[in-house]
């Protein structure tokens, strides 16, 4: 039996969604979370989140990178208390695809990981999930666009999206990033948009 270090983080968001559970948002401790969350990101399923080949210190490293950075957040999404996703918010403006696009002011940048599913395929569950998601973006009451940039060949993350109501713009080349405390190698993505309701 594996154990893990126990965080002593609180969630910041939760929310009861009728039928489902109570989801909670709580950052990343990249110390106790990082053997969970390399599970995740070197499965096969995760290969477009760009870290199949990730041992445990380096998953630790990036999370800690991100964890001092007051412009990205990590949070682990858990239902009723299990974690089921990886959730990563952004400042548009201060990360790589704001070379990319003309970012506007209260644009939130996203990124999602639904973990491994446990059990049966549940109906509904990453679309209840997801909208969990989009209500935590939006309780700050800054965003006022929410953008996510998949990498250009899943088709299956880009679908989910067109369904959650967002706009599919076009494709673009993010830049490499090679600085000494973070690598990102470049990435084609398909940006989507999704204005906020009271932006629309």
């Amino acid at each position: 039996m594996t154990t893990t270090a126990t965080s002593p983080r609180q969630p910041v968001y939760a929310q009861a969604v009728e039928g489902f559970g109570t989801v909670t948002f709580t950052p990343v401790d990249p110390a106790a979370d990082s053997a969970l969350i390399h599970g995740w990101v070197t499965e096969e399923r995760a290969r477009f989140w760009g870290m199949a080949g990730a041992d445990r210190a380096l998953v630790q490293e990036i999370y800690e990178d991100v964890d001092r950075r007051t412009t990205h957040h990590a949070f682990l999404a858990r239902r009723d208390g299990i974690p089921v996703a990886l959730f990563q918010t952004y400042d548009c403006a201060e990360d790589r695809v704001g070379e990319c696009y003309e970012v506007q002011p209260g644009d939130t940048g996203v990124h999602l990981l639904v973990g491994p599913v446990q059990g049966a395929a549940e109906p509904g569950f990453s679309s209840r999930l997801i909208a969990a998601f989009l209500a935590f973006v939006l309780a700050d009451g800054t965003t006022r666009r929410i953008v996510a940039e998949p990498d250009a060949r899943n088709d299956k993350a880009l679908a989910r999206l067109e369904r959650t109501g967002f706009t599919l713009g076009p494709e673009v080349e993010l830049p490499e990033i090679d600085l000494p405390e973070v690598y990102l190698p470049a990435k084609r993505a398909r940006l989507a948009f999704l204005s906020a309701p009271e932006s629309r």
